[in-house]
């Protein structure tokens, strides 16, 4: 019988995104393919340091204990099967459930990413993430590692992820009126359509999938927790309120800022990883947590 992802919480991620791999990936910048692949198996017995995401990887675990299996983490590399062994050996040697890959030799990512069924790309590549957003899919660059030590002993009860709204639970419709008219027009405009629901942003989809995983346990044993972190503030709130309602998803805080820094309410809430599609809130926030920067969607949804 045939293994079957339908059902699971599929995340892809990219070798440089579980891993610390700025190493290697300076030597084939600098010294090209060849330089890379002697360098890679020369060093396949040396054990990789955790990456940005590396924490969510783990926390995504407590989503398959005992007999359950919610989720499903896929390495998605443009690495060939060959420099990808310090790959495999490092989650071997971390004790990562990470069993499957897709190794394309430098070939695009994309077209694999409905094959495997993902509900979230990860990568560090911004090209890979650019064309995973315009073909429909949730996807973030990942951001530097955090100035604080990624400690991959420790451990993890409660996956925690927090988005931005606009742009990225939600459609830029109402930020590019903010953008082009002021702050004004912004909120009079989400004044005037507090109780229509916001268009779906690109992740959406992943927030809404989240939201089924919850309602499978209780309260007590939830193995996920989400926070919306918006710039947004009164009256600008009402109409994200009810979108979430309509949509029948439960985020479990909320933080309409209003132009408060993003960081410390991030620190404060202990995020695994954080999506926002301004750089102006994921370099500051990404020194105190993990984060990936949502690129702007355009192209067919799928």
């Amino acid at each position: 019988m045939a293994f079957d992802l339908n059902d699971r919480l599929v995340v892809g991620i990219s070798s440089r995104a579980l891993f610390d791999l700025e190493e290697a990936n300076r030597v084939f910048e600098e010294d090209g393919l060849e330089a890379y692949r002697e360098y890679q198996r020369a060093h396949e017995n040396e054990t990789l340091k955790p990456g940005t995401a590396f924490p969510l990887v783990k926390a995504l675990h407590n989503l398959n204990l005992g007999d359950r299996r919610l989720t499903e983490v896929i390495v998605m590399s443009k690495n060939s099967a060959d420099t990808s062994l310090r790959i495999f050996n490092s989650i071997e040697s971390y004790g990562l459930d990470i069993s499957r890959a897709a190794l394309v030799s430098g070939a695009s990512l994309a077209p694999y990413l409905s094959s495997f069924k993902t509900d979230l790309f990860l990568s560090a590549d911004e090209e890979d993430v650019e064309e995973a957003i315009s073909a429909g899919f949730a996807a973030g660059i990942i951001c530097a590692p955090t100035e604080q030590p990624i400690d991959p002993d420790r451990p993890v009860e409660q996956i925690r992820i927090a988005f931005d709204g606009d742009a990225v639970i939600f459609s830029d419709e109402s930020e590019t009126i903010y953008k082009r008219e002021g702050l004004n027009a912004f909120s009079e405009h989400e004044r005037e359509n507090a109780k229509k629901p916001l268009p779906e942003g690109p992740f959406a989809k992943l927030l809404k999938t989240i939201s089924l995983v919850q309602k499978q346990f209780s309260e007590d044993n939830m193995p996920i927790r989400t926070a919306l972190v918006t710039a947004r503030n009164a009256p600008a709130h009402e109409r994200v309120i009810r979108t979430l309602r309509a949509w029948d998803v439960n985020i479990d805080e909320a933080f309409f800022l209003g132009g408060i820094e993003k960081s410390e309410v991030l620190r404060s809430f202990g995020a695994h990883i954080f999506f926002d599609d301004q750089t102006v809130h994921t370099d500051p926030a990404s020194k105190l947590v993990p984060s990936a920067r949502v690129p702007q969607r355009s192209g067919k949804k799928r």
